[in-house]
This record gives C-alpha cells, sequence and structure tokens, in this order.
C-alpha cells in the first residue's frame, strides 16, 4: 500500500491536520506489514474531503460500515447545509421573522451547541453570522461585501437574542426577517462523530475519519495509537509535529483554509460577530480533546477572542489541549499538548 502526497494529501482550502501513518506525504507501507485488512475510501461533504481509514479483519464488514458511515454523514450535511435550499436549516432562514420551524432533532441538537458556545464565549462564537450573507468564500465566485451591506446586516447577527429553540415541540424560530443561521463552524465535528457511531455500531474498533483537518480515531492502526500530524499555522505547508491516540478528537482552525486575496490583504472565512469583518484575533488554533462537547465550536471563538483571551480560556478548561499562533505568529502550546506533541 503506497500512499503518496498525490494519492491522500489535498493542501487545498480546510485541510490543517493530516492523520499517519496513512496520510503521511511520502510514506510507504507495504501491505505485507498490515495485520488486518485497510480500507480507506474518500467522499466530498461539507465543502471538504471527508477520508475514512479503518482496519479490522473482514474486508466486507469494513466496506459495508464505510457505506453506512458516509450515508449517515450525507444525510446530516445535506440537513445542515445553508447552501443546500431544501435543507431543514434553510427552512429555518427561509421562516426568519415569520414562524417557528419544525427540525430534525439532529439539527436541534446542533443548535443547542452553538447556543452554548455563543454563551459560553462571551458572544465570539455567533451561528448567526451567516445574516452577514454577501460574504462568500467559495473559491468559483468570491465576494467581498461593501461597507454600507456589512453595516446594515451586522444588527441582525444576534444569536442570544434572535435564536429561540423550543425544544418541547423540537422547534427552532429566527425572530427577525433577514436573519441565517450558518453552522459551519459548528456543525462539522458532530456530523463526523455521527459517521464514527455508524462504524462503531457495525463493529469496527480500529477508525480514524478526517474530515477537512478535523481528525476522529478510535483504536489503532497496526496495533499503535493513530498518529495524527498538526500543521503549522505559520507554515501551512508543513507540519509542526505528531500526537499520538487512541480515542478523541483533532479540530483545527485558521486564517489560512479558507481565503481570498483583496489589495494585498488577506480575508478569511471566520467572522467577527461583532464588527462583520474577518477575525484578527488569532492566526490559528488547534485544539485535542476526548470529548466533542468540550470543543466543538471553541476553535472558531478562540479565533475570533484572540490568543490572549484563548489561553486563559484552555487553561480554565480541563480535558482541553491547545496549540494557538497568535496574529504575531508566535507560537502557544498548553501544557497537556506540549506533553503530546512529538516535533517534527
Amino acid at each position: 500500500m503506497k500512499l503518496l502526497c498525490s494519492d491522500r494529501i489535498q493542501l487545498g482550502r480546510r485541510r490543517v491536520a493530516f492523520a499517519l501513518p496513512l496520510l503521511a506525504c511520502g510514506l510507504v507501507v507495504p501491505s505485507v506489514q498490515a495485520k488486518a485488512d485497510v480500507h480507506q475510501s474518500s467522499r466530498i461533504l461539507m465543502g471538504t474531503r471527508v477520508d475514512l481509514t479503518l482496519q479490522g479483519n473482514d474486508s466486507a464488514a469494513l466496506d459495508a460500515a464505510a457505506e453506512a458511515a458516509f450515508a449517515e454523514m450525507t444525510r446530516l450535511a445535506d440537513m445542515m447545509s445553508r447552501y443546500n435550499s431544501t435543507s431543514a436549516l434553510s427552512a429555518i432562514n427561509l421562516m426568519a421573522g415569520l414562524r417557528p420551524v419544525s427540525v430534525p432533532p439532529e439539527l436541534l441538537s446542533v443548535l443547542q451547541m452553538a447556543r452554548q458556545a455563543g454563551q459560553t464565549s462571551g458572544g465570539a462564537f455567533d451561528s448567526t453570522v451567516g445574516s452577514l450573507r454577501d460574504w462568500d468564500f467559495r473559491p468559483e465566485h468570491p465576494s467581498v461585501p461593501s461597507k454600507q451591506q456589512i453595516e446594515s446586516q451586522l444588527r441582525l447577527v444576534d444569536q442570544k437574542a434572535g435564536l429561540v429553540l423550543n425544544t418541547q415541540d423540537g422547534s427552532a424560530y429566527l425572530t427577525q426577517r433577514g436573519m441565517q443561521l450558518d453552522l459551519g463552524g459548528i456543525a462539522k465535528l458532530p456530523i463526523l462523530q455521527a459517521g464514527l457511531r455508524q462504524l462503531e455500531s457495525r463493529g469496527v474498533v480500529n477508525a480514524m475519519i478526517n474530515g477537512g483537518g478535523d481528525v476522529l480515531v478510535i483504536g489503532q492502526f497496526n496495533g499503535r495509537p493513530w498518529r495524527v500530524g498538526l500543521r503549522d499555522p505559520r507554515q501551512p505547508s508543513q507540519l509542526l509535529g505528531v500526537v499520538s491516540l487512541n480515542q478523541g478528537f483533532v479540530a483545527a482552525s485558521g486564517d489560512y483554509e479558507r481565503f481570498m486575496m483583496r489589495q494585498g490583504q488577506r480575508l478569511h472565512h471566520i467572522l467577527d460577530p461583532k464588527t462583520g469583518y474577518p477575525s484578527t484575533g488569532a492566526h490559528g488554533v488547534t485544539l485535542i480533546s476526548n470529548q466533542l462537547e468540550l470543543i466543538n465550536g471553541l476553535g472558531t471563538a478562540l479565533m475570533v477572542a484572540g490568543a490572549e483571551a484563548a489561553r486563559t480560556r484552555v487553561a480554565n478548561t480541563p480535558g482541553v489541549d491547545a496549540l494557538i499562533v497568535d496574529a504575531h505568529r508566535s507560537l502557544w502550546l498548553s501544557p497537556g499538548m506540549a506533553q503530546r506533541l512529538t516535533r517534527s
């Protein structure tokens, strides 16, 4: 099994972490070394490439489990996409200021996570940044709004007052006409986790899911912990080091993920809810935890809040290890991350 850069590595937008050994650039892993069958497959989901690597003793069972995982992730991605006009999320946006919308429980759960992330971050995370609808960072038709457009739409960015969730009847409501949700900073990890649960329910005990730089792992590869390479935010084409994991989540955010250049200025996709413009607080953040709830939405919030506030937040959040590069390109590692990371 020979997995070179051209086979497995996509250095485009939103590729922030690499899972090793199977995603190591240039590494050769001969099939004779594998102690069991290895399944690998990829799909484009949520605007990025999602890679599955599974190991077990039944190749047919691995193939079937992978198909089930992709089917579930596709279902949820379609449900929570604001670019899909028929999605449950688009229905909420369409009915903003008019009436509540009944939503599937999976979407309601993510909306609750979004509200919690907003509360714990003091508003640095806000899913209603989707109201700033004239920003478009998709490479096929990038768009930068005018100052007047941002000022007009910024009044609609207010998740705390504008997002009403009713757990009794399973509905969601945006209180102002024109308000829109964007779950890009909070939906991906739960969707990937749903895929992992599909794998586990079908007996898979060794698996890695890499979704655009967010990595989930269980078990081992060839009897060893999964090795996940962390990209250096200061030099995104290079790895800063490697961490070894048997279980957990790695989530990365950075101003190098999706961006466009305008008049020599880098404009990236993480918007500050207070200004309506791309955040300037940090250059890149990578988080590791065994609990999704501790880090989901946190990377976006820390990018907006800035490096100093990010360091304080991480220090006060047991169970989270972090790598933070500030706006001046200085690197900070939490004590737990410093212990985990083996430098390249």
